[in-house]
């Protein structure tokens, strides 16, 4: 199964390529899977969704990645293994299409900073990968990621206040974040580039902070 085949069975289950890295100078190459246009569609009729039991996301995450992996004679990772965690972060930004933002996180460049990286790939055999040169988008952006926070838990100025940002996910006015979004993520106009349901983003937020 080379690249071509690995985007398309992605795409049959909402679910994009991000990235693709060779990791070290050995025969190997690691393909990044997140979520695309449409996803919540297709979770939620699956039946890791709806059989009520605990982390849905993650296990709908290892049958469909894992299915996909078997068909290339391949193995796979997930963010949720550990501990130790795989070094997804490291494998994103190596991957030339996600760099660190004013705020911390990672931008990516078609989905900006609405991230949902689900698994990992990992091909026994070096594939050939197309030019990843996405550029920087930050510099020549107007940043309006360091100014949406609220409370100003999310800045250019400091390092993400853990403090803050639960403290006002805790009141009423926090309910916005809670049920649309992270509103420094959603401010990042790559962000629009994941056509991400407010129902997706309100699980991640759950699972970010639970009440």
């Amino acid at each position: 199964m080379i690249l071509g085949e690995i985007t398309t069975a992605a795409a049959e289950s909402a679910l994009i390529v991000m990235g693709g890295l060779h990791p070290s100078d050995n025969e190997a190459t690691v393909i990044l899977l997140g979520t695309g246009p449409g996803f919540w569609s297709v979770f939620t009729a699956a039946p890791e969704y709806l059989d009520g039991a605990p982390d849905p996301l993650d296990r709908w995450s290892k049958r469909v990645i894992g299915a996909m992996a078997d068909a290339a004679g391949a193995t796979t990772q997930y963010p949720s293994d550990g501990p130790p965690y795989p070094p997804f972060i490291a494998w994103a930004l190596a991957s030339g299409r996600f760099h660190t933002s004013p705020i911390g996180m990672m931008v990516h460049d078609t989905v900006g900073l609405m991230i949902s990286l689900r698994g990992a790939i990992l091909l026994p055999a070096r594939i050939e990968l197309p030019p990843a040169d996405f550029p920087h988008p930050c510099p020549d952006c107007d940043a309006p990621c360091t100014r949406a926070c609220p409370v100003g838990a999310l800045s250019a100025e400091r390092a993400y206040d853990v403090a803050a940002c639960h403290g006002y996910l805790d009141t009423a006015a926090g309910s916005d974040c809670m049920d649309n979004g992270c509103a420094a993520r959603l401010a990042c106009p790559l962000s629009a580039g994941a056509h991400r349901d407010p129902a997706q983003s309100a699980l991640h937020m759950k699972a970010f902070f639970r009440r």
